[in-house]
């Protein structure tokens, strides 16, 4: 099946071809002809085979989320039978108390011997200390770090790369040179060469990336009591972890400054900023300004604080008419109709992370496959019975490593007008 957004943006298009076929019989005050009409009746047929393919993809990914975490829960693992409870924790909360239990009582568990780190992967790890802590069983770690596009929106779209060995090392990649003094290809010169006409020499001019997992760490904190119920709060747990990591990674993705953390795309330097109209305001001229700024060809999604909605939902036209939201658009009666899922044919993700209007980044509109993120090592769980001792309460804490970056050191110049750049990151501001 073809991907969400692709399904969406299908279905804008044929929107707005329908919207030019009523919307040229009414400047002309006549109705569809014959021809016009077997148009629209086709387009309109397509339209809601489309509405319904992207209802059973949506329901395919939320059932696809469900199963994970039912397998995770019955300590499964991809439909195999139940793991050996003498060799394998049957889920998270298992493994949790399990831990407390040997660090309070120092009980020993054979169980854990596979997940302690050796000295050659704490050595070669900067996440884990001199205690170490224990390796997240494959089962465990997929249920906590599976993420949909629904949940986030930068990792699921962005070019991921594993964390290989050593996994914390750091990762040189090849960034082209998009300077001023460069092209679009890194400096590489194409010339038109006749038969025996000596050629040109050029050379890439390439800059290196530089990608290091950085440590994160996420605490949850478990009652005594929920503890010794570890069947019951291994849902618990997993659930919460894997919101917090997603939050965490995601407001990193867009909007981290780079020190000891990910470079957000919102700050960096390959961002093109476009100044709004007016302050606190978002106008379609600004949309479609952005749009002129952005690199075409890829997978371009408009990336929105919620906090924009009013403004977008407010945008006319030079006739003071509703623009976005309007009767005009999807054949919508007013506030009868949903919120668009798209803007000029691109699809629109909410970011609740996003700063709020009127800041630099309400807006963007991105393309996330020029976004590496490079993961690490980890998770690793560790304990600390200690903090919470006399409130009979137990600090888990969940240590992993990342980064992250925007493939592009800086905007790119086009080809037809090298004075003119263009970025697959594009921001209001």
């Amino acid at each position: 099946m073809r991907a969400i957004h692709e399904l969406k943006q299908q279905r804008f298009s044929n929107v707005r071809e329908m919207r030019v076929l009523l919307d040229r019989a009414d400047a002309e005050r006549r109705p569809l002809d014959p021809f016009e009409q077997a148009k629209y009746g086709k387009l309109q047929a397509e339209t809601d085979l489309l509405d319904k393919d992207i209802m059973d993809a949506e329901q395919d990914l939320e059932r696809r989320r469900k199963l994970a975490e039912a397998e995770s829960r019955k300590g499964k693992r991809g439909g195999q039978a139940d793991v050996d409870p003498e060799k394998e924790f049957r889920n998270i909360g298992e493994m949790f108390w399990a831990i407390a239990a040997m660090t309070k009582d120092s009980r020993p568990d054979s169980r854990f011997d596979p997940l302690r780190p050796t000295h050659e992967e704490r050595a070669m790890s900067a996440g884990v200390g001199a205690e170490g802590g224990f390796a997240l069983p494959t089962q465990f770690r997929d249920a906590i770090f599976q993420v949909s596009p629904q949940e986030a929106i930068v990792r699921p779209r962005a070019t991921v790369i594993a964390a290989g060995s050593p996994p914390d090392a750091k990762l040189e990649a090849p960034a082209l040179d998009q300077t001023s003094g460069s092209n679009i290809y890194g400096g590489v010169t194409i010339t038109h060469t006749g038969e025996a006409i000596t050629m040109t020499e050029t050379s890439a001019a390439l800059r290196q990336l530089v990608l290091e997992p950085k440590e994160m760490s996420a605490y949850i904190v478990c009652t005594n009591k929920l503890l010794n119920n570890w069947e019951a709060a291994s849902g618990f747990i997993t659930t919460q972890l894997r919101r917090a990591i997603v939050g965490a990674e995601d407001y990193d993705f867009m909007r981290g400054d780079g020190i000891n953390k990910a470079l957000g795309f919102v700050n960096a330097p390959a961002a093109i900023t476009v100044t709004r109209s007016a302050p606190n305001v978002i106008a379609f001229a600004d949309v479609v300004a952005m749009l002129a700024r952005a690199k075409m060809g890829g997978n371009l999604v408009w990336v929105v604080s919620q906090t924009c909605i009013p403004q977008l939902c407010a945008m006319v036209d030079a006739g003071n008419h509703a623009i976005w939201t309007g009767s005009a658009i999807a054949g919508l009666q007013g506030a009868a109709g949903p919120v668009p899922s798209s803007l000029l044919g691109l699809p629109v993700l909410w970011g609740e992370r996003l700063p709020a209007l009127g800041t630099s980044g309400d807006i963007n509109l991105v393309d996330l496959q020029y976004y590496l993120v490079k993961d690490g090592s980890g998770p690793y769980a560790a304990i600390s019975t200690e903090l919470l001792f006399l409130s009979n309460r137990t600090v888990f804490r969940i240590v992993w490593n990342v980064d992250g970056r925007p493939w592009l050191t800086e905007p790119i110049g086009l080809e037809g007008s090298t004075t003119n750049t263009v970025s697959p990151f594009v921001k209001l501001s």
